[in-house]
């Protein structure tokens, strides 16, 4: 089997396992050695994968970090994919399967028994395998859940029963409390004659009262620099943020970015303490909600680079339709001007730039909203200081661009009518710009519906709009005088 050299050595006997240790560190540098080594990687997988050859390939996987490996497995084509996960896909670590794609997941699911990938959601922290198992359909849950154990399933079940998007999808339901009477000593070696039942990653103890009310929390870093005695009501600080499971994942994740959380309790109707969500998921929603914010204001959905080519131009064509219906509606008032353009053909030309200068204006004002309500920056409180702010930068900036263009259209046409026509109805779609850039996702979050999903289609509707009739109508008046 050919070898390219990738993470070192490579070219070594099979017998002897490659430093990867080292090599999963090359992965991370970050840098443009960083896909060279990748991609070497996965030319070699791929070859070791065509040849059958498990132990090259534990060797080339083995160090890698769990996210890596999933990311590989995306990477390949299917039928490497399949025969990777058939070969050693039951070793592979359980965090590997958490970090797995939609796409991926199926494939294993078709390849494993359904039994080794029960086995791997037991070994993963509540909300990891929770996460796993929401994106399969109805059978495929049924069949995992059955082959895992009644705790496990018990407790995926009761996660599955809250909404999509909130708290209780979301948190994890293994955690530390501790009563406040005990101390540091007994709660560290209650933690270690509980090792295997501890969550792999948390952060904080939470303190609870005897109704299992959580009353405080104490870091872990504090609790191993205290001496054994001292209790924990004297170590434990406030808890500022109490999560209900019914609570939206993007409200929590605005809590934790507000309050610099790291992780926070969950509670139940009654106030008792059933869980915790920890950072590490908080940046994960935050950037599931900047993408989908990100992809509304372009008009397209939840996209990936692994879907059909129907699922994408069904996913992109109704706003498409939608730009189309609002391009004919300015079509049909510039023919209300035909006679007028026909006259001065230097409207035709400039007209464009009336629009364009606008609808960029209007979308640099709607990102920049967008973003703040997502934010929590933007409210009621604020909305008018902030409207009259982007009017005021609207009427500036239109100045300027106004001053520039004005000028060129006069030494290119060299008709001052044409010149000062054009500089009027820059300023005014500028204005108009800052103002519905800022006031329609206002509106339409005051209303109830996501600004960043519908904002772009009506404000670059406005932009045109205003840039065409301000244009043409100026131009109309002007010349009639």
């Amino acid at each position: 089997m050919a070898v390219v050299e990738n993470l070192p050595p490579t070219n070594q006997s099979k017998s002897k396992a490659p430093d990867n240790a080292g090599a999963g560190a090359e992965l991370h540098q970050g840098s443009a050695d960083f896909a060279k080594k990748r991609s070497h990687t996965i030319v070699n997988i791929i070859a070791a994968v065509g040849d059958g050859d498990i132990i090259f390939l534990r060797q080339l996987i083995h160090g890698l970090h769990p996210a890596d490996i999933a990311s590989i497995l995306a990477d390949i084509p299917e039928t490497a994919a399949r025969t990777f996960i058939r070969l050693i896909g039951e070793e592979l670590d359980s965090e590997v399967f958490a970090e797995l794609d939609e796409d991926t997941k199926e494939l294993v699911l078709e390849v494993l028994p359904t039994k080794a990938v029960a086995r791997a959601l037991e070994d993963l922290d509540s909300d990891d395998a929770v996460a796993f198992i929401e994106e399969l359909d109805e059978a495929e849950r049924a069949e995992v859940l059955a082959q895992t154990s009644d705790e496990v399933r018990a407790s995926i079940e009761g996660a599955m029963a809250f909404e999509e998007d909130t708290a209780g999808r979301l948190m994890q339901r293994e955690f530390v409390a501790a009563p406040e009477f005990w101390n540091v000593g007994r709660t560290i070696d209650h933690m270690r004659a509980t090792g295997e039942d501890l969550p792999d990653l948390f952060f904080e103890i939470y303190v609870v009262d005897p109704a299992f009310r959580p009353i405080g929390a104490v870091a872990v870093s504090k609790l191993m620099r205290a001496p054994r005695g001292v209790p924990l009501k004297t170590l434990m600080e406030n808890i500022h943020v109490i999560i209900r499971p019914e609570n939206d994942q993007e409200d929590v994740a605005y809590s934790f970015q507000k309050y610099h959380l790291i992780s926070a309790p969950v509670v139940d109707q009654g106030g008792r303490l059933t869980g915790m969500i920890t950072v590490d998921d908080m940046v994960q929603v935050l950037q599931e909600e900047n993408q989908e914010d990100l992809l509304a204001l372009a008009g397209v959905s939840d996209a990936s680079t692994t879907d059909d080519v129907w699922s994408s131009m069904v996913a992109r064509l109704p706003w498409l339709v939608i730009n189309l219906v609002t391009a004919l509606t300015s079509s049909f008032f510039i023919s209300k001007f035909s006679g007028l353009i026909s006259q001065i053909v230097a409207l035709a030309v400039l007209m464009p730039m009336v629009a364009s200068l606008g609808g960029n204006a209007g979308t640099q004002t709607l990102a920049v909203a967008v973003r703040a309500l997502s934010a929590r920056e933007l409210n009621r409180n604020n909305a008018m200081k902030v409207v009259f702010r982007e009017a005021m930068t609207g009427v500036l900036n239109g100045l300027v661009i106004a001053t520039v263009l004005a000028t060129v259209a006069g030494l290119w046409f060299h008709n001052p009518t044409i010149s000062l026509t054009i500089g009027l109805a820059v300023t005014m779609n500028f204005v108009a710009a800052g103002l519905a850039g800022i006031l329609v996702p206002l509106t339409l979050e005051k209303f109830g519906q996501d600004p960043a999903v519908s904002s772009g289609v009506i404000v670059t509707f406005v932009t045109d709009m205003v840039g065409f009739v301000a244009f043409l109508g100026l131009a109309t008046l002007i010349v009639s005088q």
